[in-house]
């Protein structure tokens, strides 16, 4: 891979994804299979002002390793240092940088129940110190190729040409394959900014989504919520980009009120296992009933997690004519495969899509109608021919997508 290409996309993920201040501390969490990115990473995120970067590693097959021979409370509890780590997070607030790259179907064969009750139990935990971080902090989603995720995205190439291939998908899904990869987002952001702004002025008290897949569900919105997209702040007024790639215009919708059924266009990558083939039936804003043609148990599962995991948390508009879906690559990864074309999310919902959530409790957010739970889990639902309809306070009915794509 060309290396100043690498090092155009490490710049962009320290200046444009996270976004770093002078002399803030920065932690990096990656797998162990890029380890000379990371290096870049690290010295671009110094060249952007970091104070300090830390990095934590973790290797898949050793999760793996740990579920088969700990005790579920070995795995829950949370060690006294552990604790501590999370008390200077809240107190310092460091910007975090997320490098995927892990094997879709890496923790096959792990027991989920095992998995699901202790990931419950330690986000029951963790979950008071995320609740007081929340949007005081930047952080970033990215990816890098892993040979297991570049085998399973290409199973007809050798390790090395599969790696290759995959590094030159996620930068061009990115839009990190050119000269100046930070104009370019720059450029993306202003048209996401655009989108938003006409969205908001309609304001849209409900969205119905038809397909001919059967997709057929209307979705109630907050009264005063926005759709949000691209860049984003901080509390604090740092800018930054949550998620590279990035094609989505999203808002979260009110809790408890979506009616009907969806269907899943691409599969979904769920606790190291694939989803497949599956639907989500909704009455009075719960799911009611899924089936899915593979790991339905683990759907089930997942909508279980807690009485928010049965609710939405986001609506993600995005192009069926998307770069991504254009492609014709399906990345087994959610930072990918959802930016393919629109999704749904089940869980917790964004406050910053309440105007001026900045000024209101956790619970007065929650009063509004932003769902809570320790699970967020987007799924696609995008297709050639679904229709999107926005309807005003007013009554009037807004065409958003027709064909699977944007309108306007």
């Amino acid at each position: 891979m060309n290396k100043l290409q690498l090092r155009r996309y490490a710049k962009l993920i320290a200046r444009t994804g996270v976004g770093v201040k002078k002399g803030q501390w920065v932690i990096v969490q990656a797998e162990l299979d890029q380890p000379e990115f990371v290096e870049m990473v690290v010295e671009e995120l110094y060249r952007a002002g970091a104070g300090k970067v830390s990095v934590e590693w973790s290797h898949q097959p050793l999760v793996h390793t740990h579920y088969k021979y700990q005790s579920q409370d070995k795995l829950s509890a949370f060690e006294k240092w552990e604790i501590e780590k999370l008390e200077l997070r809240k107190e310092q607030l460091p910007a975090m940088l997320y490098l995927e790259s892990t094997d879709p179907d890496g923790l096959k064969g792990v027991d989920q129940e095992k998995f699901t009750a202790v990931r419950a139990a330690r986000s029951r935990i963790a979950k008071p110190y995320r609740d007081a971080m929340e949007n005081k902090y930047q952080w970033c989603i990215a990816a890098v190729p892993g040979k297991a995720w570049a085998k399973k995205v290409f199973p007809g190439l050798v390790a090395s040409t599969a790696v290759e291939r995959l590094w030159d998908a996620i930068l061009s899904a990115s839009r990190a394959d050119g000269p100046d990869p930070v104009r370019e987002w720059a450029r993306h952001n202003d048209a996401l900014a655009a989108r938003c702004d006409y969205l908001n002025r309609l304001k849209l008290v409900s969205l119905e989504y038809r397909s001919s897949n059967g997709t057929d569900l209307k979705v109630g919105l907050i009264p005063d919520s926005c759709f949000k997209g691209g860049g984003e702040e901080t509390i604090g007024g740092v800018l930054f980009n949550p998620n590279i790639p990035t094609e989505e215009i999203f808002i979260s919708p009110k809790a408890g009120e979506a009616e009907g059924i969806v269907y899943s266009t691409k599969p979904l990558s769920y606790q190291g296992e694939l989803i497949e083939n599956f639907s989500v039936r909704f009455e009075g804003g719960k799911v009611v009933a899924v089936q899915a043609e593979k790991n339905g148990a683990l759907l089930e599962k997942m909508i279980s997690m807690d009485e928010g995991a049965k609710m939405l948390g986001e609506c993600a508009l995005i192009a069926y004519d998307s770069p991504i879906n254009n492609s014709n690559i399906l990345f087994y990864n959610t930072l990918f495969d959802e930016n393919a074309s629109c999704h749904l999310a089940l869980g917790r919902g964004f406050n910053e899509c309440v105007k001026g959530f900045e000024q209101m409790s956790n619970e007065e957010i929650r009063a509004k109608g932003i769902n809570d739970s320790i699970i967020h889990v987007d799924f696609m639902i995008g297709s050639p021919d679904l229709e999107v309809v926005g309807v005003t306070k007013n009554g009037a009915r807004v065409q958003i997508f027709k064909n699977g794509n944007w309108t306007f």
